[in-house]
């Protein structure tokens, strides 16, 4: 799609496609409001804008919109490509064995428990063991710190989607 067609959607369509990218519905409705954008730069620019106006409530909105890394088999398939990676954008990457899906099925769901939200990464690029990794490391920080995290998590992945949006 490109900026120009984005920004002569319909706003139910509109509204959908950001929410796509971000399901804050203060985020969403500001992007909507503030168009039409006269470049993607500028696009960029109001999703930055409109990060520090977003509370708690709303980062959960937008957390709650990803799927929870669950059980084994959906793990196992989510991670069937990760050997072919290893001559690409990840060399060196191993394929995730039995144990590293198991024990990101335990993390995650931990995680969801201690928490109240599921685990939120930036998983573009990202192995198994590397995702593993870094849900073992945030476990054990307190719910402020890692509310603050997966909201920085989420601008990632937002980020990226809007670059794909338009």
């Amino acid at each position: 799609m490109s900026l120009e067609e984005l920004n002569t959607l319909p706003r139910d369509q509109a509204e959908a496609r950001f929410r796509d990218c971000c399901a804050a519905d203060p985020w969403v409705k500001g992007m909507v409001d503030n168009r039409p954008y006269v470049s993607s730069e500028a696009m960029m620019e109001q999703c930055h804008r409109l990060w520090p106006t977003l509370t708690e409530s709303h980062w959960l909105q937008a957390f709650e919109a990803h799927p929870q890394i669950g059980d084994v088999d959906s793990l196992r398939r989510k991670y069937a490509s990760t050997k072919a990676l290893a001559s690409g954008e990840q060399a060196g990457a191993r394929g995730a064995d039995e144990n590293v899906l198991r024990r990101l099925k335990q993390g995650n769901d931990a995680y969801l428990e201690k928490f109240g939200f599921i685990f939120i990464v930036c998983a573009t690029g990202k192995s198994a063991d590397e995702m593993l990794a870094l849900l073992e490391a945030r476990l054990p920080n307190g719910r402020g710190m890692e509310l603050k995290i997966a909201a920085r998590e989420q601008a990632k992945i937002t980020e990226l989607r809007l670059e794909k949006l338009a």
